[in-house]
């Protein structure tokens, strides 16, 4: 499972990068259908993504963003950003 988590943190940090940048273009272009079409399809996929992602390995976030199973998850480590791929957590 450890090759599916690592997957999934590399798509949501890469979807994550092109959204934000898309994000910031229309911060100086609102009327760019195109790039507010790209943007809002990045939307669609990060949330799929993270969903995926919480689903199967826990929150990537806390404070009301994600639900949780039973025990509470968020203190399950490695959290999101401990991740090292070199050691596998």
């Amino acid at each position: 499972m450890t090759g599916l988590r690592e997957s999934l943190l590399n798509q949501i940090r890469a979807v994550e990068f092109a959204t934000l940048e898309l994000n910031l273009f229309l911060n100086s272009h609102p009327d760019n259908q195109h790039a507010l079409r790209d943007y809002n399809n990045h939307v669609r996929q990060l949330m799929a993504l993270k969903n995926e992602y919480e689903r199967n390995f826990g929150p990537l976030i806390n404070f009301g963003f994600g639900y949780s199973r039973c025990p509470w998850q968020w203190i399950n480590d490695p959290w999101p950003w401990e991740y090292d791929s070199g050691r596998g957590y």
